[in-house]
């Protein structure tokens, strides 16, 4: 029986360790940038963001699918030569500074970290002086969403999805800084912690004015959101 328990204890031990480890490299890759340039044929999550905030700002007017096309490379066209940068089409350091972004590109981290990153990002701007649980229930939000035939179907999808967050909208989720407590949120919630037990909407009763939001019954109430089905 007491080596069982031993057992037990360092397997949990070994799980906290590699959450530690996951926090501080994504830590680390949220503050270092690559140095890696988007152009024509490149897609992913940085596209996406790239297109985002062309879209916001006036410049594009096309699809926001992480696909840099040739719409995308005009719009950037146009970026860099109303804000006095090199007129190339291609997003380097200095255009992804103009734009208020970060390359979150990581050598080893992949994927998996790009979207927990951007989970994170998201609880940050989303959750500002809430709560550790409430940043928890935020990014467990998300997660439902992604898991829902009704919304698409990963952390990217969701969160740039049309109207879903006023973060993205006002751009808030490019210019909050994002601190330890959201890091461990997004991977908690993530890995499949869900403290709103399936909620899919949640709301700030002091700040929204949607009608149909408002009218959806409350499930429980963390901080200052109400959470919904």
């Amino acid at each position: 029986m007491k080596m069982i328990s031993a057992v037990r204890k360092n397997g949990r031990a070994l799980r906290v360790t590699a959450v530690l480890l996951l926090i501080v490299a994504l830590t680390l890759s949220l503050s270092f940038g690559t140095g890696a340039s988007y152009r024509r044929g490149d897609s992913g999550e940085m596209v996406t963001q790239i297109q985002t905030k062309l879209k916001n700002w006036g410049y594009y007017t096309g699809e926001v699918d992480g696909i840099f096309g040739s719409q995308t490379e005009s719009a950037v066209r146009y970026f860099q030569k109303r804000n006095g940068l090199a007129v190339d089409g291609i997003v380097g350091r200095q255009t992804l500074s103009a734009l208020g972004l970060k390359d979150t590109a990581s050598s080893g981290a992949g994927a998996y970290s790009s979207e927990i990153q951007l989970l994170a990002r998201t609880i940050a701007a989303e959750g500002r002086g809430e709560s550790y649980l409430g940043q928890v229930a935020i990014g467990a939000v998300i997660m439902n969403r992604v898991e829902h035939s009704s919304f698409p179907n990963t952390i990217s999808g969701v969160v740039y999805q049309a109207g879903a967050f006023e973060a993205v909208l006002n751009g808030h989720i490019w210019e909050t800084p994002v601190p330890q407590s959201c890091m461990r949120a997004a991977v908690e919630a993530y890995n499949g912690y869900d403290p709103t037990y399936g909620c899919l909407y949640y709301y700030n009763p002091a700040k929204t004015s949607n009608a149909w939001m408002t009218s959806r019954p409350v499930h429980m109430v963390i901080g200052s959101h109400y959470f919904c089905k």
